[in-house]
């Protein structure tokens, strides 16, 4: 009888046996599972926010700079094109590509959903703080901004043009709105990370773009030419 129930049923060690390689089985089966997952983003949202975000920085190389001509020429408003706004335009543009390249490696503000553990695969090989997208339109809205309270509080005398506003400021806010929103929503960077950028950008961008106002005097001369070389 003894010999029976001995055969009949599994003994310790072999039901220990047994529980060790389900448990095996289950480790190795999950090891690779997490071994090759990746941090996923939204394609549709990347694509969006980087035309949004080039679509911001061009608007302000084919804006107008819109101003009440002075007594000295024909009286009233005029809208004049400056090859100048180059210069303020690609400076922004070359601090983005700055951010890209070497500041982000300095910040190591980790994407949504990377650690150490995982930076460098696959939806983290890159850093998300600064947001090169959020900072380049950001600064194209201060860069709007700047040029458009100079030139309607120093060249035209406080006067306010409505087209200068809405091409200025009102289109490059919804512009950097939608960035900076798509990248939180694509899962591209946190809200803090893409906003920061986007207000960092916009001090950066308003800066120079009164600056550039300023200097750059609306009108092209007495010429009366509507491109300013």
């Amino acid at each position: 009888m003894a010999a029976v129930l001995g055969s009949g049923s599994p003994g310790p060690s072999r039901l220990g046996f047994a529980v060790a390689v389900a448990v095996s089985v289950l480790l190795l089966s999950a090891a690779p599972a997490r071994a090759q997952s990746t941090v996923e983003r939204s394609e549709g949202w990347g694509d969006a926010t980087t035309i949004l975000a080039l679509s911001a920085a061009g608007l302000q190389l084919v804006t107008p700079r819109i101003f009440y001509s002075d007594p000295e020429v024909t009286v009233g408003w005029k809208a004049r094109w400056h090859l100048s706004v180059l210069a303020p335009s690609m400076t922004l543009v070359a601090t983005g590509f700055l951010n890209e390249q070497v500041l982000k490696d300095a910040f190591e503000g980790f994407r949504p959903g990377c650690d150490d553990a995982n930076q460098g695969l696959a939806g983290c090989e890159s850093y998300g703080m600064l947001s090169t997208h959020s900072y380049i339109a950001g600064s194209a809205l201060g860069q709007g901004l700047g040029i458009f309270l100079v030139d309607t509080i120093k060249w035209s005398d406080g006067r306010l043009n409505g087209g200068s506003l809405a091409l200025n400021v009102g289109v490059p806010a919804v512009l950097g709105v939608v960035t900076s929103v798509g990248r939180v929503a694509g899962d591209y960077e946190t809200g803090g990370q893409s906003w920061g950028s986007a207000g960092i950008g916009m001090a950066v961008g308003l800066g120079l773009g009164a600056l550039y106002a300023a200097m750059q005097r609306p009108e092209c001369g007495y010429g009366g030419d509507i491109i300013c070389w």
